[in-house]
């Protein structure tokens, strides 16, 4: 029997274009989820690059990884320089607008998931 060699999924190598990145954070935001949105926007960074993004955004590269994990919790602050830092913005919409683009777009966006590290 042969057996089947797997490999872990990353988010990370499938966030190349401005369109997926803001998606994939659309997706994390519509979840309500902070560590999500968290644990997203840390794909996003290692995508782009986070010593990168660290300079761009003026803040330290390890307080990043640590903000941007999937246990982190990072302030607000933090959130606005790294969405400015990409080349993003955060927008405000009515609910009702949002739920109708959701429910349109639901099958055609990468969905963030938190995963557990193996070993936990």
């Amino acid at each position: 029997m042969t057996k089947t060699r797997t490999t872990r999924w990353d988010a990370a190598e499938h966030l190349e274009r401005p369109e997926d990145i803001a998606a994939y954070l659309e997706a994390a935001l519509e979840e309500r989820d902070a560590r999500l949105l968290a644990a997203a926007l840390g794909d996003v960074a290692r995508a782009r690059g986070m010593s990168r993004l660290a300079s761009e955004s003026g803040l330290g590269r390890e307080s990043l990884y640590k903000a941007l994990s999937r246990n982190g919790n990072p302030e607000l602050e933090t959130v606005l320089r790294v969405i400015q830092a990409l080349g993003l913005r955060l927008r405000v919409v009515p609910a009702k607008h949002r739920d109708a683009k959701r429910r349109k777009n639901r099958a055609t966006v990468l969905r963030p998931t938190l995963h557990k590290p193996r070993g936990n």
